[in-house]
């Protein structure tokens, strides 16, 4: 394996670490050992040399003067963010020590970890770390606060989180971005998209903002929150209706599509307007184009699986490439995500057969704050990395109060004293990406890369799998998997015979080419994992969970009696928390607004740039108005996690629901409502 990390002039291929599909290759430009330059790297077959402004502008992260140089020690009490440094010798023995008496007295499950994917890289997110938990027996967390709705409801549909290729969709006549701000966070997809616009290409963007992305589009529909199924729906009643669905390809490659037909007569698009906000007109002539063009794609987002209903949400959208039989058309279909093609040996990396009691209690991690304050028996330590949950976390008033107790032990490990470590009682400094080896499976596009060192650890920081081997030693655990390196690692896990898009994929094909390709082709529908093998439009399996079986609007739960819906989506300058507290990027993103619908403003008696409160029982936030049309009547739309700051109000997910949606435990961050006054 290589490392670059001595050759202190030059430049060196590395990978985007962010939580982002696009997963770019990069070049990065080194002076005296430190890098001053961050820019794509060509030869990625998908990212092409292009990069987004936020890791254009990495250095300003990397090297922040407020970047952890050595382990801390609480001095002071919990989050008035008072330390001491201490010798990572200390911070290793206080820590398991404290471990080893809370086992004693109240076994290991009074330990929870709590981490997502603040790194992408598969060693530093889910390797010895797991197999760190599993030996010691702690709490097992269910990582679902970003894509588990959506992902468990396209997966009723198609079996895995199996889609079009990106690179095919420059063949595409017709995008449809249905609740994804796609310039903001996914930007190759807006570059294929505009090589088919040149060539002739429509693109519609359906989502609750005009963000930047419905500013780009054709044809932007603005619909209500929560209400996408209903579209859907209303589009496949249309279909049928007018005898545009593809019977051949349904015959052959579908479950289910009588029962379908049947079914979608009671959603015609009167009475789905009615539910959307969609005009009639609007509904007829978004049907009618996606029935007569080919190739037709659609990329679902994030965004419309963090409602209540999101997962029926996505299932129900899944459904419609099938009806058109784009699955087929070269360039057509959908793309919710593609993270099935490159399923690696996560039995290998994360050693679930060690956990000797397989009845350990699991927590979900939308529900931090109840499981901090409520579980019993209680939560006794929490391990936070590659996450900022003081931040990012629903109902944060209450994840907040729970980390203020001063009976939790917590431990968080970070590049920077985030909102959550302030809270630690031991801070441990973290590597950046460029300083580890790693590899990276996009869960867009189709390529699988690898990351070797680039530069050497910022002060006395260390990786992931660094500090698991240290924990794992001061815990006295003598097994063989705590020694395997990070070679070792990756061999294991791309050692995968089950999965023959992988096959030809090693370690050494990596280390000579950077990345490699998925070997996919279109013909995957052939054999889905689903139980019938085919594309199901009935599922038989989510009658057996309690489910519908067939595309259902649900509308959203009451959440309480406020006017307003409340979406705080994504900005285009930060990556959840990430950046939010980088000068560079706080100045690129300006400030935290609330998008709001003229009519309800001049009700209100508010005005663009007046400073507002927006609450709710939960808790309430101070953001800068911006009146307009970019939200439809009776919706408030903000952008971006905001670190804290003095005299700064700015948390969002003060306000956010503390319940998950319906599949796959996710989070419901925009299933909740809110009233908003003018600030005096």
């Amino acid at each position: 394996m290589k490392s670059y990390v001595d050759q202190p002039d030059g430049v060196f291929p590395a990978v985007c670490s962010l939580d982002c599909p696009d997963q770019c290759g990069l070049l990065l430009h080194k002076k005296d050992g430190k890098v001053v330059k961050v820019e794509g790297d060509p030869d990625h077959p998908v990212t092409q040399g292009n990069i987004c402004n936020k890791v254009r502008n990495m250095t300003e992260r990397i090297y922040d003067p407020k970047r952890l140089k050595q382990p801390l020690k609480r001095t002071g009490p919990k989050g008035s963010g008072q330390f001491e440094p201490i010798s990572w010798g200390e911070a290793i023995a206080t820590i398991t020590s404290k471990w080893k008496a809370l086992i004693s007295d109240f076994g290991p499950e009074s330990i929870l970890p709590y981490s997502f994917y603040g790194n992408m890289g598969r060693l530093n997110a889910e390797s010895m770390d797991l197999r760190f938990f599993h030996r010691l027996g702690a709490s097992r967390l269910e990582r679902t606060i970003c894509n588990s709705a959506g992902g468990v409801g396209y997966s009723y549909t198609m079996g895995n989180a199996f889609g079009t290729d990106p690179e095919d969709t420059v063949h595409a006549k017709l995008f449809i971005m249905w609740g994804i701000n796609t310039i903001s966070t996914n930007m190759h997809q807006v570059v294929l998209a505009e090589k088919a616009r040149k060539n002739g290409a429509k693109i519609v963007v359906i989502d609750v903002h005009k963000n930047r992305t419905g500013q780009w589009a054709d044809w932007f529909i603005p619909i209500l929150p929560g209400t996408d199924s209903a579209l859907a729906l209303g589009m496949m009643h249309v279909l049928f209706a007018e005898n545009m669905v593809d019977l051949g390809f349904l015959d052959k490659h579908t479950v289910g599509h009588e029962e379908l037909r049947e079914h979608v007569r009671a959603y015609d698009p009167v009475t789905v307007s009615a539910i959307t906000g969609v005009p009639v007109d609007d509904i007829y002539k978004l049907a009618r184009l996606y029935g007569e063009t080919s190739p037709a794609f659609i990329r679902i987002g994030n965004g419309l699986q963090h409602h209540d209903n999101g997962g029926m949400c996505v299932r129900t959208i899944a459904c419609l490439p099938a009806l058109t039989g784009q699955w087929l058309v070269k360039g057509g279909g959908a793309i919710k995500g593609n993270k099935g093609f490159l399923e690696h040996n996560k039995t290998a990396m994360q050693r679930p057969d060690v956990l000797l009691n397989k009845q350990t209690r699991s927590i979900n991690m939308n529900l931090l704050g109840q499981a901090l304050l409520e579980l019993d028996p209680p939560v006794r330590s929490l391990y936070v990395y590659s996450c900022n949950p003081a931040l990012v976390a629903p109902e944060g008033n209450k994840v907040r109060q729970g980390l203020e107790r001063e009976d939790l032990f917590t431990v968080v490990h970070d590049l920077f004293l985030t909102e959550t470590a302030r809270y630690a009682d031991i801070v441990l400094p973290a590597t950046s990406s460029y300083e580890n080896t790693d590899f990276y499976t996009s869960y867009w596009h189709h390529y699988i890369q690898l990351q070797q060192p680039v530069i050497a650890p910022y002060g006395e920081s260390k990786s992931n799998v660094e500090v698991f081997r240290l924990l794992a030693k001061g815990m006295g655990f003598e097994d063989a998997m705590f020694d395997d390196t990070e070679e070792d690692m990756i061999r294991q896990a791309l050692d995968v015979p089950q999965n023959p898009y992988l096959h030809g994929i090693d370690l050494e094909v990596l280390s000579e080419k950077k990345f490699a390709k998925a070997r996919v082709e279109r013909g995957f529908i052939e054999n889905l994992p689903t139980p019938s093998g085919r594309i199901e439009l009935y599922s038989s399996r989510m009658e057996a969970a309690g489910y519908p079986p067939l595309p259902t609007y649900i509308p959203l739960p009451e959440d309480n009696d406020y006017p307003y819906l409340f979406v705080p989506g994504p900005n285009h300058n930060f990556l959840n928390s990430t950046f939010s507290n980088n000068e560079k990027h706080v100045r690129m993103e300006k400030i935290p607004r609330l998008y709001m619908n003229q009519e309800d403003a001049q009700a209100a008696g508010i005005h663009d740039g007046d400073l507002v409160r927006v609450w709710n029982d939960r808790g309430e936030c101070e953001l800068t108005v911006s009146v307009g049309e970019s939200v439809l009547p009776g919706v408030v739309v903000s952008q971006g996690l905001w670190a804290d700051v003095p005299g700064g109000k700015h948390f969002v997910n003060a306000l956010t629901p503390g319940r998950v949606a319906d599949m796959g435990g996710g989070a419901t961050f925009f299933s909740g409502r809110v009233d908003v006054e003018k600030r005096n």
